[in-house]
């Protein structure tokens, strides 16, 4: 079972109301598939989105990148789309100060990642679930 990852409804909408840019880590070509229809969605809801995906030069007309260290430039999350395994050696090449909040999708877990990368991390939740449920569908209590 994934433990909480501790961030209040208040904290993950902060994050989404702040956070304009997207790195994408694991986008599919497919948008059938949720590594794809998600990152779309957020695209369609105005986040700009960089795909990451070492099979694809472009996807959903987008110029992919095929490693996080081939993006230069800065993020405001990182949105990962692969499997819990891979979480510490993506995380070792994350270790820079190019982006604010690691997000690692439904059913992805890293009980280190909030240590090794010193950010906000946010797992085993959804971007664009959470987007729905807070930002379009908000309401005070």
């Amino acid at each position: 079972m994934i433990p909480p990852d501790g961030l209040t409804d208040e904290e993950v909408k902060a994050i989404l109301e702040n956070s304009k840019r997207v790195m994408v880590i694991g986008m599919f070509r497919d948008p059938a598939k949720a590594a794809g229809e998600v990152p779309l969605f957020l695209k369609s809801v105005g986040y700009e989105i960089i795909p990451i995906n070492p099979f694809a030069e472009q996807i959903a007309g987008i110029k992919a990148y095929k490693s996080f260290s081939d993006f230069h430039g800065t993020v405001d999350v990182i949105d990962v789309f692969r499997p819990s395994a891979e979480i510490p050696t993506l995380v070792d090449e994350l270790k820079s100060d190019g982006f604010k909040v690691l997000w690692l999708q439904e059913g992805i877990y890293d009980d280190s990642a909030r240590r090794l990368t010193g950010k906000s991390v946010v797992w085993n939740r959804c971007m664009m679930k959470e987007y729905r449920r807070l930002i379009l569908n908000y309401r005070k209590p």
